[in-house]
This record gives C-alpha cells, structure tokens and sequence, in this order.
C-alpha cells in the first residue's frame, strides 16, 4: 500500500445487500443518491455498481 492510500474494505455479498436495502429506505424517505451513499460509507459510483451487480 502506498502512503495515504485507505485500505480498502471488502463487503461480502450480504452486506452489501444490506447496505442496499438501507439505501433504498433512505431514497423512499427523500434522501439524495449522494446523501444515502454517504450513510452507508460508500461513493455513488460503488452504489451503482452494486445495484448493477446485486439486483435493486
């Protein structure tokens, strides 16, 4: 790892089901993509792909 790079956290399938479910909650309460990403600890762009990869 080079210096100042974060470690990056590997979430495993059901997490990241979790984390979805979580965000689609926060959506149907009238957060932001960006808002609800960030409550669950991930960018935007993770939050795509997820949702592309796991179904959502």
């Amino acid at each position: 790892m080079k210096g100042g790079e974060i470690p990056r956290k590997k979430h495993t399938p059901e997490q990241v089901i979790n984390k979805l479910r979580e965000v689609e909650v926060a959506l149907a309460q009238g957060s932001t993509v960006a808002e609800a990403s960030r409550q669950i600890g991930v960018t935007e762009q993770t939050f795509y792909r997820w949702r592309s990869e796991y179904g959502g």
